[in-house]
């Protein structure tokens, strides 16, 4: 059923004007007197390197989201932000990337996400499947505060900070305590042939205690979900001869389709064990260890809405649908941080390891392949990435100096083998491998230069440099062509990244930043060695991407909780997946990453939050216009002028929360979007439906209640007007929810 986004839109953007003129302080800004702001990226009590933050930031404490979100997972913390959005499909999905103002949900690599320090941004990758973040090693019971910065403008993080920067700080105890949360939640689903109630059950608990100098904290969680079907199964026209059933639909393009069938529906086992230790050294000194263990078994089966002689009927691809995989990932992080006079100091060093990963699919076909037979098997294991950092910041007169190494490696080693059994055999011969690494080192400087009692004047700049290699494409083809198999080239390059940010505070409620910032983003393993499957051929199209070049500027105005922004980003040979002859002189098209000339978004954000904007209540909001264009391609002509897919040109969100009494909090969100387009040349005018992106509007409620100093329990709705509506994926249809935690 369409989403009509127009009215909310009015009321919500009346609601944002009405409440303009109320808000005395932005929750999202530091104090204005002091314009040296800096972010923390370690959750510990002692000083670490300034890492100032010049540009707009966010920030969210563990109090409102315990109050504001119905939060099974992390990545459901940050989905009122101003205009942050996670293609999270349903609880537990590994498959979760982080959108902002300026970049769809398929481009991961325009943003990072770091928990204590440890990037959980997967920089294998630039798409919403292998390179989506890994939120999993993060619970919500263990996290403090979350802050997020906007746009390239701090030295201090690579050019992956296009879109943003998420980090989020976990507690580390002063005392003995402990907690324990259990939780459930259940989804009505129902469309087309699908009629399904859909459980999930979530349980964690947390310790964490001081001895002396030693500060231990261990948390543990568990999710048991089920999704709706992640995807529908068409064909064009009628349904196949001799079959009954089906329902007739469009596609994206228009076309009179017939929806056959459902697949991807998810049954997840998920667990999470960490383990955070400090120690300190001296009175200045801290050494910090954080290990985590994720682990995930998933199994997707598929339903079929056609029958043939009263039997079932599985015409098509229904077995692409049908999968079982199996992950155990490690997480390492060790730093040490100090300060001494006026130096502060921080070493860090992390490792994400894909230990095991396998997933197993039947090519035979449904029925029978339910059952085993011939398949495929691909193992990840081998893939991760390292990264090391070693910052230093000096305070002294008017200046907050900070400097910085950063190091960084990524692997991809993708091997996917024949078997005779999916469901329980062994690895067969080779048949599609995907491998190569990619190494970065920086230098950056900054200064934050307080000029004169109203103007702070920071400037940085980051040097880098990119290498690409080991980078090698196999594939077999059908006889008689032989495999294809290449060795490709070592890459290197090289780049630096300029910035400026003023910030005037001619009184104590105004603050006016202009912030400019250029930032390179080198292209990830799996763009470069991508595999592209082209019927019976199969090759490794462009291992000679370019890096991205972006130049993005933004003037913020702040004054008694409004921030209005005004912002605008070039991107030059952007990485984009766009349609082009693989071949060079064929005539045949086919969708792979490539290089577009150039991309420009501009836009308007006006954003608040506000606690006691009224006796008891928090108003929180956002209301977003973008103009996302590409402004030439030479590969695709047709694509100048158009949306850059997946971005939508309005956004909002507001969040009311009312607090009648200390132990009751009641909170209702509303979230919006307006359609975007999934192809790169704007070609698919039928948004919601299968593979489409469409509007949509939202609204959420949530429930808080202090039983007891040591007991809280909450209830919850998502989607509580049960909208149907599609980011590629069918999303969630109305949710309830219910937690039970206790502290102590």
């Amino acid at each position: 059923m369409p989403c009509d986004p127009g009215a909310p839109m009015r009321r919500a953007l009346a609601i944002i004007c009405a409440s303009s003129a109320l808000l005395p302080l932005p929750a999202f800004a530091d104090d204005d007197a002091d314009q040296r702001q800096t972010v923390i990226v370690t959750a510990d009590r002692h000083p670490r390197p300034a890492d100032q933050a010049p540009g707009t930031t966010a920030s969210l404490p563990a109090d409102r989201i315990a109050a504001t979100v119905n939060a099974i997972n992390i990545e459901d913390t940050v989905k009122y932000l101003p205009s942050l959005l996670v293609r999270k499909r349903h609880i537990g999905d590994t498959q979760s990337p982080l959108a902002t103002r300026t970049s769809g949900v398929g481009a991961s690599a325009r943003s990072l996400i770091y928990a204590d320090g440890a990037l959980l941004s997967a920089l294998i990758g630039n798409n919403n499947s292998l390179a989506s973040p890994r939120w999993g090693l993060v619970a919500p019971q263990e996290v403090e505060r979350i802050d997020v910065l906007y746009g390239p403008y701090s030295a201090a993080y690579p050019g992956n900070a296009i879109g943003a920067v998420v980090n989020i700080t976990t507690r580390l105890p002063d005392r003995l305590e402990a907690s324990a949360t259990l939780g459930t939640s259940v989804q009505r689903f129902d469309q087309y042939g699908t009629q399904r109630t859909l459980p999930s059950y979530s349980a964690g608990a947390t310790f964490g205690d001081r001895f002396g100098p030693l500060a231990i904290f261990a948390s543990a969680s568990h999710v048991t979900s089920s999704s709706q079907p992640l995807a529908y199964l068409t064909v064009t026209g009628a349904a196949p001869t001799g079959t009954t059933g089906g329902f007739a639909a469009r596609n994206r393009n228009g076309a009179a389709i017939t929806v056959i069938g459902a697949g991807g529906f998810e049954h997840q086992r998920q667990d999470f064990y960490k383990l955070k230790t400090a120690l300190d050294l001296t009175q200045s000194v801290r050494l910090s260890y954080v290990g985590g263990l994720f682990l995930d078994d998933t199994q997707a089966i598929a339903e079929t809405y056609l029958s043939a002689a009263g039997a079932p009927a599985f015409p098509g691809a229904f077995s692409n649908n049908v999968y079982r995989h199996t992950e155990r990932h490690w997480s390492h992080s060790l730093s040490a941080t100090g300060t001494s006079g006026r130096l502060d100091w921080q070493v860090i060093g992390t490792l994400y390891d894909f230990a095991h990963d396998e997933q197993r699919g039947p090519t035979g076909a449904l029925p029978a392949a339910a059952s085993g037979g011939a398949g495929n098997i691909t193992r990840l294991e081998g893939t991760g990435w390292s990264t090391f950092d070693a910052k230093l910041g000096w305070r002294g007169g008017d200046h907050l100096i900070s400097t910085g190494y950063h190091h960084d490696r990524f692997t991809l080693a993708s091997n996917r083998y024949t078997t005779t059994d999916w469901l329980t055999g062994s690895e067969g011969a080779l048949n599609l491998a995907s491998r190569g690494r990619t190494r970065t080192d920086a230098l950056w400087l900054q200064d934050a230069w307080h000029l004169a009692a109203p103007l702070t004047l920071t400037l940085g700049a980051r040097q880098e440099w990119w290498q690409a290699s080991d980078g090698y494409n196999f594939g077999l083809q059908t006889a008689p062509l032989p495999p294809f198999e290449k060795v490709q080239p070592v890459r290197t390059a090289s780049g630096i990244s300029p910035k400026a940010s003023l910030a005037w505070a001619p009184a104590a409620s105004w603050k006016v930043t202009l912030s400019l910032g250029r930032a390179w983003r080198f292209p990830t393993v799996a763009e470069l060695y991508q595999a592209v499957t082209t019927g019976p051929n199969l090759t490794a199209p462009n291992p000679d991407l370019r890096p991205e070049r972006a130049s993005s500027a933004e003037l913020a105005i702040e004054h008694r909780g409004i921030r209005l922004s005004l912002f605008s980003e070039s991107i030059d040979d952007a990485l984009l997946s766009q349609t082009a002859p693989l071949l060079p002189g064929s005539t045949t098209l086919y969708s792979y990453v490539q290089n577009i000339d150039r991309t420009r978004t501009r836009g308007v954000e006006l954003a608040f939050d506000k606690r006691d904007i009224l006796p008891g209540i928090d108003l929180a909001g956002s209301a977003t216009w973008v103009e996302p264009l590409i402004r030439a391609d030479a590969a695709f002509v047709p694509a100048i002028g158009k949306d850059i897919p997946q971005v939508p040109r309005r956004r909002a969100t507001i969040v009311a929360t009312w607090r009648p009494t200390p132990p009751v909090s009641l909170t209702a969100a509303l979230r919006y979007a307006s359609r975007s387009y999934a192809t790169i040349d704007n070609s698919d005018p039928v948004a919601n439906t299968w593979q489409g992106f469409a509007g949509y509007t939202v609204v959420d409620l949530r429930a808080t209640f202090a039983v007891s100093p040591h007991w809280q329990m909450a209830i919850g709705a998502d989607n509580v007007g049960g909208a149907r509506y599609f980011l590629f994926h069918p999303f969630p249809q109305r949710s309830f929810s219910a937690e039970l935690r206790w502290r102590y």
